[in-house]
């Protein structure tokens, strides 16, 4: 399962809050590199999302009749004559 940027960026803040407001060393150690690994997947989400998006920025499909010239030609002579 793929998480959004936004969902990352919540979940490291919500770390960062722990890590400010933990009594424990460990506590405070583990909550601090839990937000850094967050931060780090949300910069993963984030060029995955941008990479979701060049889908839509391809180039027109050719057109119609490009498409039926590609479909009329062949490389063999015969086609098309037998009956």
């Amino acid at each position: 399962m793929t998480h959004t940027s936004a969902f990352c960026r919540a979940q490291e803040a919500f770390h960062r809050d722990r890590a400010a407001v933990a009594n424990l060393d460990n506590v405070r150690i583990v909550a601090t590199s839990a937000a850094a690994a967050w931060a780090r997947e949300a910069v993963v989400a984030l060029r995955r999302e941008g990479k979701l998006g060049q889908e839509d920025q391809l180039p027109a499909a050719a057109s119609l009749s490009e498409e039926e010239e590609d479909a009329a030609f062949s490389e063999n002579p015969d086609r098309g004559l037998a009956t």
